[in-house]
């Protein structure tokens, strides 16, 4: 700025209310879509704010109200669309609520978590919703977050915490994909992606062990496969899936649907055909499950309605700060494509 030359004057919230004919009180709440103010008025308010530049202050509103209109959200994969599609569903719900979604990602690593948290505290969030990384630390993330802070914890729990969690019926999804493959005569099924250090990993690898068992089957060591829960590490672990100088599984449980597509492009590298020669399934139901090739059969989550089932728990704990805990288990369904199939007749 050039010497002598006055700042330019900061637009008022008085301003615009002069302009439009309205009170400050008015235009406030015109800049929050409230449903006090009526459509016409909201519309001129909203005009004449764009036309003189006028821009909000929301931390300063935020500190004159002493509450926040934002929620940060903090997930363990983005790469995954599973997470794409949840932070898509807690996004359209605290929209409505008239919050603004702040997005962040660990990419599994708990050091990165804390730094991330760190950062996202600044803005002073009204709640978090967090996915959390593999092998948290639940104290430190009470020591960072406070004890009394308003979080809602998906997919992994952490131990000895009283924030409130969502889940997924983990246990029995997996259980309903090996009794769908059972029941189409395959007898060694292998489980393929995840860490035990995991404990949705756990809880899945827990019901696909009860199915076989189940069936009279023992679990052979061998057809458990633990690699990252990603397309690219399935992929690669294929090769442990047909084994040379010992009987090979004839299908797959896989931890999700990232894993079971990378499985299936791995197998088919190998000229083995998923659907034909090999059953495969996944877990999610994320968008691309229902156009791969072949289709994959899969244990429906409904992702972006769990987002927004996250949200709204989020939005009730705000509500009533004072309530008991929440543990919310969302049921899960099997939804049969085209990737499984009767095992080969040479391999039943």
């Amino acid at each position: 700025m050039s010497a002598g030359r006055p700042a330019p004057r900061r637009v008022r919230l008085a301003d615009i209310a002069e302009v439009c004919g309205v009170s400050s009180a008015t235009v406030s709440l015109a800049m929050r879509d409230s449903p006090l103010v009526n459509h016409k008025t909201r519309a001129r308010v909203l005009t004449e704010l764009k036309r003189q530049g006028y821009v909000y202050n929301r931390g300063a509103a935020n500190l004159r109200r002493q509450t926040s209109s934002t929620v940060a959200l903090l997930i363990n994969d983005l790469s995954n669309p599973f997470f794409a599609e949840f932070a898509a569903g807690v996004d359209e719900a605290l929209a409505q609520a008239g919050y603004v979604t702040l997005l962040g990602g660990t990419s599994e690593s708990p050091e990165r978590q804390q730094r991330v948290l760190s950062s996202l505290l600044e803005h002073r969030p009204a709640g978090f919703i967090l996915s959390p990384a593999e092998l948290s630390d639940s104290q430190a993330l009470q020591d960072l977050l406070g004890e009394q802070a308003h979080v809602l914890v998906f997919n992994r729990e952490l131990s000895r915490t009283q924030w409130d969690f969502l889940v997924l019926d983990n246990r029995r999804g997996a259980r309903l994909a090996t009794e769908h493959l059972l029941q189409l005569g395959h007898r060694r099924i292998a489980f393929v992606g995840g860490h035990t250090t995991s404990s949705s990993c756990k809880q899945r690898r827990l019901g696909y062990t009860e199915a076989l068992r189940a069936a009279g089957v023992e679990p052979d060591a061998g057809w458990l496969v633990e690699c990252a829960p990603t397309r690219l590490d399935a992929a690669a672990s294929t090769r442990l899936l047909l084994p040379t100088g010992a009987p090979s599984p004839t299908a797959a449980v896989c931890y999700n649907d990232a894993v079971a597509l990378g499985v299936m492009n791995g197998l088919a590298a190998k000229d083995v055909r998923v659907g034909k020669d090999f059953a495969v399934t996944g877990f999610d139901d994320i968008a691309e499950a229902a156009v791969a090739a072949p289709a994959l059969t899969t244990i429906a989550a409904d992702p972006r309605g769990l987002g927004q089932r996250a949200a709204e728990l989020l939005l009730g704990r705000l509500e009533a700060p004072q309530r008991a805990r929440q543990r919310i288990v969302a049921s899960v369904t099997l939804k049969v494509r085209h990737s499984t199939c009767p095992p080969p007749p040479l391999a039943a």
